[in-house]
């Protein structure tokens, strides 16, 4: 195979000379809502056993610093709390995605940029402008990553390439080193298989320590002198996805998740709910629960969990909770909840079936219907269902703040979500200490 790169600086050109004040009104706006719903995931995540392993190992492997944490007394240095956040946001598998890397961009790189922007204590704003750049490069390389190895790699590998892009970009490094840092990060990204962590689902879920770990690394060795040599986005069958950056932006199309677990049970969870709802049934009377969904899903984790990754990929847990609670939060795959009766007794009532057209659609679509059969063998049946967030349903800033209350109020006192949403969608100044700070106080 020849590796024919061609260095043209184009992505260090738009890592450099993308400017908040250049930007489209349409790409501010979304990247605010990308913001809230990044920090919206750091929180959950600071309350799971994920981020208290990463913390652990930070604090004994790596040195204190002045990078404080979210939901913690400690502060580390940059690799230590790159390690340590990257626990923390892909822990409640709450982040964003996007179908065509059948992935989550954001969660692959915000622990690098959030690392290294409280490092350089640089404002907001320029932390939203760098998460700009993170979703289109990480976006792209993960389109490249797919091509070229044919094969599914999920976040942790594209995201070791965004999070490079994004520290080089706030450390604000000049283009020859950053062309070698993403160079780095591009060959020793970790090509997880995201598949095996579907049907064995663990802490390993889709590699973003891992992956974060790897960018972050690729940038400090570029420091010490260490040297690349190329990256995906470099080759000529690959130029496309350079040649429209300014042009084209992907983030607009991306998805965000409302509901606390693997977003191909989504379908399947709205369409339980609403069809409960609107036909006032009750759990206790049925007698068998079906879902029709698409083959992907249905290779999903249907495990009793233990843990509360095995909770979220899985697709009946989640979807037995929807039906107890009329909810999937991180109250229903916490490891406390983990032993509700009425949910395991829903779980031994389910059905999974492949749905061809509802396959045919998959990954453009992820789409399920679920029909309910009462013990007085009453059939109900949804419509076909896809799962609300998509980009089609042009989530706006109302859309997620409702999220980000909904799911943070038993970790934030009420006054404080109101205080870091205004701050976050309106104080673009206010430095990213400080932010923290604030976020810090607000906890419960």
């Amino acid at each position: 195979m020849n590796f024919d790169f061609k260095k043209n600086y184009k992505v260090e050109d738009f890592i450099f000379n993308t400017k908040w004040e250049n930007l489209p009104e349409k790409i501010k706006k979304q990247a605010i809502i990308c913001g809230i719903d990044l920090i919206n995931a750091l929180i959950l995540g600071s309350k799971g056993n994920q981020y208290k392993i990463g913390v652990n190992f930070a604090k004994k492997y790596y040195k204190e610093g002045d990078i404080e944490l979210i939901g913690k007394e400690e502060s580390l240095n940059l690799p230590g709390a790159v390690v340590a956040y990257s626990h923390a946001s892909n822990s409640f598998d709450i982040d964003d995605g996007f179908n065509l890397v059948k992935g989550h961009p954001g969660t692959s790189f915000i622990a690098g940029v959030i690392s290294s922007a409280i490092q350089e204590n640089i404002t907001y704003k320029e932390f939203l402008e760098t998460l700009v750049v993170c979703y289109e490069l990480s976006i792209r390389e993960g389109l490249a990553l797919q091509d070229h190895y044919d094969y599914l790699h999920s976040t942790g590998t594209y995201g070791a390439f965004g999070t490079a892009a994004g520290i080089c970009k706030i450390l604000n490094l000049d283009k020859e080193k950053t062309n070698n840092a993403l160079s780095i990060a591009d060959f020793h990204a970790p090509l997880t298989p995201v598949m095996r962590s579907v049907q064995n689902p663990s802490m390993n879920k889709d590699g973003v320590p891992f992956g974060a770990l790897v960018g972050m690394q690729a940038v400090l060795e570029t420091l010490e002198g260490s040297q690349g040599g190329g990256y995906l986005l470099e080759l000529p069958e690959y130029e496309e996805h350079v040649n429209n950056l300014n042009k084209l932006y992907m983030m607009v199309d991306l998805y965000f998740k409302p509901y606390t677990c693997c977003r191909w049970a989504h379908q399947p969870i709205e369409a339980s709910i609403d069809l409960i709802k609107d036909n006032n049934l009750n759990f206790n009377d049925f007698k068998e629960v079906k879902i029709f969904t698409f083959d992907s899903a249905a290779q999903l984790s249907k495990i009793k969990p233990k843990t509360t990754d095995e909770a979220q990929y899985n697709i009946a847990w989640p979807v037995a909770s929807a039906i107890v609670h009329g909810d999937v939060g991180i109250e229903q795959v916490i490891e406390g909840a983990l032993d509700d009766k009425d949910v395991l007794k829903i779980m031994g009532i389910l059905k999974f079936e492949v749905d061809e057209e509802l396959d045919s659609a998959f990954p453009e679509k992820r789409l399920a219907k679920v029909q309910i059969i009462t013990k007085d063998d009453k059939v109900y049946t949804s419509d076909i269902y896809q799962a609300s967030g998509e980009s089609t349903d042009n989530v706006d800033i109302n859309w997620i703040k409702n999220k980000f209350i909904k799911r943070t109020k038993s970790i934030l006192k009420e006054d404080g979500q109101k205080e870091i949403l205004n701050n976050l969608e309106n104080n673009l100044n206010i430095k990213m200490k400080d932010l923290i700070k604030i976020i810090n106080n607000e906890i419960k």
